[in-house]
This record gives structure tokens, sequence and C-alpha cells, in this order.
């Protein structure tokens, strides 16, 4: 089917687009796909789905409502209708249990249960149906007033703690402690934030936004990756770009790194492990872990290796690696970092980690101990024989490197 609409692409003005919308719900209610259906009628998917579904009210975006209701399904509503309260009214009279109901209406038991609790008599308890219905659809409209607008003493409040520079979770917590039985006086802060921002709400005075700690105006998004900030001012080189010789451990000279942390975060040890041999190196960081001390250490230790066994470094997305640029300008050494909550990218690295916490326990400070100790645990480790290596240590793995 061929429909030619929109032969002409250029601004509409005016038009609203009434044919291509008539032909679009068509197409769905004999079954099309949305997509198939945008792709039939000439418009991009994202206004099919403002048509089915709306659209809610977003920075400078108003809201705007579905142009056509859905059309019913041949199945139960997602919504109790007026028949099931009276169903349920009716079988609470007789005592049956919550999930006989729900069995027979063919709902879930959390969804009966739900509705007897929000929609019973708030002082008597008993369940009428044709109150439990006015008090369903008194609810469903959209959008709501916020709880804020509605409470002016809340609204007070929260205003007054916040031309004193509070945070609105110090506020929150402030007013659970102020009226501890009041419970339409307790907010989350993600409400007050709301209405500060929130256009159109007109909640709380739009000017005391300024005295967030940000000092926006307006919320700053952070969904879209791409809109986010750089990690580091180097940019970083990825995992996915290293080469293939360091996946297969064929070639040695490829190292994972990592930090193990003291209590408190306040100390760590470097760890350097090779993905071919597995032999283990160990970085003194006695004055702390800043990008500075962490680049300093890492120099200082591959410089005492062969130039042909550093061949790259691949490690997290760790704060301590933001001077990675200054480091491979003064070794040479490329660094490649893993992809966000992905550990397994350096496994050798972690299987590693976890040994040497028998010998430096979490909770504990690690600046006590000294190179000389670091450099035993570390001989200690690559004197083991590994089933992975043949049963092979690797320091005898790495010997016959340095011989060959």
């Amino acid at each position: 089917m061929d429909f030619g609409i929109r032969r002409e692409r250029t601004g509409q003005g005016g038009r609203k687009l009434v044919r291509e919308r008539e032909e679009y719900f068509r197409l769905m209610d004999q079954g099309v796909s949305s997509l198939e259906a945008c792709r039939i009628v000439g418009i991009n998917s994202r206004t099919g789905k403002r048509w089915r579904n709306g659209r809610h009210a977003s920075g400078d975006r108003r809201a705007v409502p579905p142009i056509r209701a859905q059309a019913p399904s041949s199945g139960p509503s997602r919504y109790l209708c007026e028949a099931d309260r009276i169903h349920i009214a009716d079988r609470l009279r007789e005592k049956a249990a919550v999930r006989v109901i729900a069995a027979e209406l063919g709902r879930s038991p959390s969804t009966v249960s739900r509705e007897i609790h929000r929609n019973r008599h708030p002082e008597s308890g008993a369940y009428r149906p044709h109150a439990a219905q006015a008090r369903a659809e008194a609810r469903r409209p959209r959008p709501k007033t916020g709880k804020i607008a509605e409470n002016a003493e809340l609204r007070d409040f929260i205003q007054g703690r916040l031309d004193k520079k509070w945070s609105p979770e110090q506020i929150c917590q402030a007013l659970r402690d102020a009226f501890p039985e009041r419970p339409e006086m307790h907010v989350v802060h993600e409400t007050v934030y709301q209405a500060l921002y929130v256009q159109g709400r007109g909640e709380l005075r739009r000017e005391l936004a300024a005295a967030l700690r940000s000092g926006r105006a307006r919320r700053k998004p952070r969904r879209q990756a791409q809109q986010r900030q750089p990690r580091f001012s180097t940019p970083m080189v990825m995992i996915s770009e290293r080469p293939a010789e360091a996946e297969d451990r064929a070639v040695p000279g490829h190292w994972e790194g990592d930090l193990i942390i003291g209590k408190d975060g306040a100390s760590a040890i470097g760890t350097l492990v090779e993905r071919t041999t597995r032999y283990v190196m160990l970085l003194h960081l006695p004055h702390g872990r800043t990008a500075e001390h962490v680049r300093d250490a890492l120099v200082t230790t591959v410089q005492t290796l062969p130039a042909h066994l550093v061949r790259s470094l691949t490690w997290d997305q760790g704060a301590e690696m933001a001077a990675h640029g200054s480091f491979t300008l003064a070794t040479d050494i490329p660094i490649y970092f893993c992809d966000p909550a992905s550990p397994w990218q350096r496994g050798s690295n972690e299987n590693t980690n976890g040994l040497l916490r028998q010998y430096f326990p979490k909770g504990t400070d690690l600046t006590a101990h000294t190179p000389d100790h670091l450099a035993a645990v570390a001989a200690e480790l690559n004197g083991r024989p590994r089933k992975t290596l043949d049963w092979e240590t690797p320091a005898e793995r790495l010997h016959k490197l340095l011989a060959a």
C-alpha cells in the first residue's frame, strides 16, 4: 500500500496532518505495528508515539494529551471497573479470601489487596463499591496538584529553609523531625526539586532555585551520554581499541592495573599484573592516591622493566588515572580504559587483588606497609605455581621470557 499524502516534504505551517492521523490510527486498528504504520504514512515514529500516548511536560516543553484514546482490547482493562468493585464488596461480605477474589476476577492478589486498602472508608474501614469507584475516578485525572501547592504550612516551611540556604534533603529530614506524626508534612527531596524546577506548577517561588548550591535556575539534564562532561581532560582510549595480541595473551608485555583501598579510603596500594605470565608488581603509595601520586609510582615501576615487556596498560576509569596522558608522554606506554562497571575486562588483575587481600585485609591502614614488605608479598605471589601456567610460577615464566 502506498500512502502518498506527504509527497511534499516542506513545512506545513498551520496544517495538523489530519489525514495522516486518520490513516495512522486506521492502520493501527487493523493490527499494523506503530513503526510500520509510521513508515507507510510518512511520519517520524516519535510523532506516532506522541499521537498515541501524548507527552508529559519537561523543561520548556508543554504537555500534549493523546490525540485519540487507545482502542479497547478484548481482554480485561488494566484498571478495575465498577463491576469488579461490586464483586469485591460482595465477596468480602461473604468472608472470601483476597486470593480467591483475585482468582475469580483474573487479577493479581496484590491488585485486589491494594484496591481494598486504598478505597475503603477512611473511618469505618468498610469497602463500599460505588464510593470506591468515585475515589478511584477522582484520583485518575492528570496532571495532579502537587503536595506542596496544596499545603500552605508545608510550602512556608520549605520556603523559609530555602531562604537559609538549606538543601532539599536537609529540609525533608527537618520536616520528619518537626512533624513526626503528620505524614501530610512529609515529602522527599525530589518533590522539592520538582516544585522548584518544573514550569507551570508554581508551588515554590522560582527565585528560590538560586538559593540551591548549584546556583542553577534550571535543571541540568545528565541522561544523554553524549552530553556528559568528559571524565578526563585527556581523552580516554577504550579497551575496544587495544591490540588483539593483548586479548589472546600470546605476546607478553600487556599489563592490567588497579588500586586496593585501605581503611576509610585514606590509603591504597597499586597493583600491576602481566597478562601472559600473571607476574605481579606492587606500587607503594605512602602519600596518597591522587592522580599525580599514582602516575609517579607507575613511571618509577615500569622503568625497571625491559621495554619489550611493557607494551600497554589496561585500567578502569578511576579518578586516579586522570594523569594518564602525562604518563604516556613520559613512558611511551599507551593506557586502555575498561568500559564502566566491567571488572571482567581486567580479570587477571581482579583475581590477583582477591589474593592480595589475604595480606592486606579490608579496613586496614595500607600506609603501614613498607616498600620492602610490598616486594616480599609480590615475590611470594610470583613464586606460587599456577594451574593456568601449567603449574609453572609467574617468576619462572617471566624468567624464560627474559632469557629468550
